[in-house]
């Protein structure tokens, strides 16, 4: 309740500064508490700039992701996103999206988060999921008649899509690591998981992940990975609108999915090797066999990985962790 108060004060004078000492006043709290409520302000996504002797001013606030936003975005999507379920918080929008899914929720529901308090990657890794900041959302597909194999080859689609998305939105020259990481400059802006359920060596629905860094500032990112990861801000120096960015991502999905189902996967293979920034370099491969390092030659009809290993030997590599470079 203090904090809206808060913000209500320093919006009544929008560009001047409140002194901490008016503030602490008006609402009957220390200067202390005023300080501690500034800071929870911060990573809600606010921005202040504080002046000794002068107080604090609001320079932004956080650009909330609204239904009626979103919904103009999705235009042109016959299918996807045609049902979308915004939260302002959760644990992951991937358990949100399985849960629709075990409900009975039709292919093409769209899960989007403002913060995720657990948000995973890869392997079980944690995603930094701060509020405002990026995109976080889940997309549930049923395909039909598919087997188990195709959730790779989706994987796959799903980088080209959101790939394609960037570069249409941002005008950020972002490739593709293999098999799902969206990279810009070297450094991972964009992240994708896509899990399963299946019946009968058949898919029951998927469920594609998508986590995406749009507007973090460099002070923002997670001292642990802030060598290896980047924004869309950072990279482009302009801010994004999220539900803009939103909508082509889906809308480039949808037509890539219905690409996939009417040729094939081969359409996407050449689209997700013009893209990539891992064919010709020299990489080294993390598998559960031990790691391979040769030269990324191609995806194979499937979607793995082609690499001709340093003793001139052609391996498939099905599932792994890529570093570039060897």
């Amino acid at each position: 309740m203090g904090s809206s108060r808060l913000i209500d004060m320093l919006q009544e004078h929008p560009g001047q500064y409140i002194s901490g000492e008016e503030i602490s006043r008006r609402l009957a709290i220390s200067r202390t508490a005023v300080w501690k409520q500034i800071e929870k302000l911060r990573e809600e996504g606010y921005e202040f700039e504080s002046a000794p002797r002068r107080g604090y001013r609001l320079i932004r606030k956080p650009e909330k992701l609204q239904n009626v936003a979103l919904l103009y975005a999705l235009q042109g999507c016959t299918t996807f996103g045609q049902r979308i379920k915004l939260l302002e918080t959760t644990v992951s929008t991937q358990e949100e999206a399985r849960s629709l899914a075990e409900s009975g929720s039709p292919s093409g529901t769209l899960v989007l988060a403002e913060e995720q308090t657990g948000g995973r990657g890869r392997q079980g890794r944690k995603w930094y999921s701060p509020p405002g900041k990026g995109i976080w959302m889940s997309l549930l597909l049923r395909p039909e008649q598919q087997p188990l194999s195709f959730a790779p080859q989706l994987t796959l689609l799903t980088a080209v899509a959101v790939c394609r998305a960037i570069r249409r939105v941002s005008e950020v020259d972002a490739g593709i690591k293999w098999p799902n990481d969206i990279l810009v400059g070297g450094r991972k802006v964009c992240g994708i998981l896509v899990e399963s359920v299946g019946e009968d060596e058949l898919i029951r629905y998927c469920i594609v992940g998508i986590g995406m860094n749009v507007n973090l500032e460099g002070s923002e990112l997670p001292t642990e990975v802030s060598s290896i990861a980047t924004s869309l801000l950072i990279e482009g120096g302009q801010r994004i609108d999220r539900s803009v960015l939103i909508g082509e991502v889906v809308r480039e999905m949808e037509q890539l999915y219905e690409l996939y189902r009417s040729e094939g996967f081969a359409p996407i293979r050449i689209l997700w090797e013009a893209l990539s920034v891992t064919l010709g370099q020299r990489i080294t491969v993390k598998t559960t066999g031990g790691d391979l390092t040769g030269t990324a030659m191609g995806l194979d009809s499937t979607g793995a990985l082609a690499l001709l290993d340093e003793s001139g030997e052609n391996r498939i590599i099905f599932s792994g962790e890529v570093q570039l470079g060897g």
